[in-house]
């Protein structure tokens, strides 16, 4: 089985190789809240935690952001933050804020490297993203470009669009996310993973949602998916598995794909 290409921060790979970084969401709506989901997932030991502020309720205030990310990183000890607006448009929270207010927030937090990664879709203007990347690539943040449709999985053309699209707008990781009609659209999810970790030089991180979809989360990495979502105290998205269980099924699809 190919390695799939590592997701790095600061220059170093997270995890250890040997399954895909497990990621667990923090959804709360205020500091606190969000400092107890922390305290709850720190000792089942991601490989990252991402804060999705979208759900944060002040969101609006960059200096509170910033200062919530940093409170967050104190409490995660060696565990990286990655910061992510979900787009309503793409299964976000909705925010009482516009996109000017949203980049501005992003900037700040880049600027006080307050975090170690942040997602962006491609959706966004390109002048946006451009002006994101140039920031979070001057303070040494990973940049994810993401792709996420909550309705159905595209055809194999739009999918293989997606990662070339996040490759030429040069991000450093490809994310994909799609929900499927039936069994067969996860299979189109995985072949499509299976081509653009051939296609692309960058790591993707890519599954299909729902109960259904939750087998991509188990077996992605086998297809060139570097990471998988798991619930750690509360759920982002439709078919997040709980950590525990995540990673005891990773370690018994690797025993019986490699024989280690």
């Amino acid at each position: 089985m190919k390695q799939p290409k590592p997701i790095c921060v600061r220059g170093r790979p997270l995890g250890d190789g040997t399954l895909p970084v497990i990621i667990t969401p923090l959804v709360g709506k205020t500091q606190a809240g969000i400092l107890d989901e922390v305290a709850a997932i720190v000792p089942k030991k991601p490989d990252l935690l991402e804060w999705r502020v979208d759900f944060f309720e002040r969101i609006g205030e960059p200096q509170v952001v910033v200062e919530t990310a940093l409170a967050i990183r104190r409490a995660a000890h060696d565990i990286p933050v990655l910061l992510t607006r979900r787009n309503v448009t793409e299964g976000g929270n909705p925010i009482p804020i516009g996109e000017p207010q949203v980049l501005a927030m992003y900037v700040a937090a880049c600027e006080a490297e307050c975090v170690e990664l942040i997602d962006y879709e491609l959706s966004n203007a390109q002048e946006d993203f451009k002006r994101l990347r140039d920031v979070s690539s001057a303070h040494g943040i990973t940049m994810i470009a993401s792709y996420h449709n909550f309705q159905m999985t595209p055809d194999a053309a739009t999918l293989d669009g997606k990662f070339a699209a996040a490759e030429k707008a040069g991000a450093d990781v490809a994310k994909v996310a799609v929900m499927p009609q039936n069994p067969n659209d996860v299979l189109a999810l995985l072949e499509a993973t299976s081509r653009a970790s051939q296609a692309i030089r960058l790591p993707l991180i890519t599954m299909s949602m729902g109960g259904v979809g939750s087998l991509s989360r188990m077996m992605g990495w086998v297809y060139g998916s570097a990471a998988t979502f798991a619930v750690g105290k509360s759920s982002s998205a439709p078919g997040q598995v709980a950590i525990e269980d995540l990673r005891l099924v990773l370690s018994t699809v690797r025993k019986a794909v490699t024989g280690a």
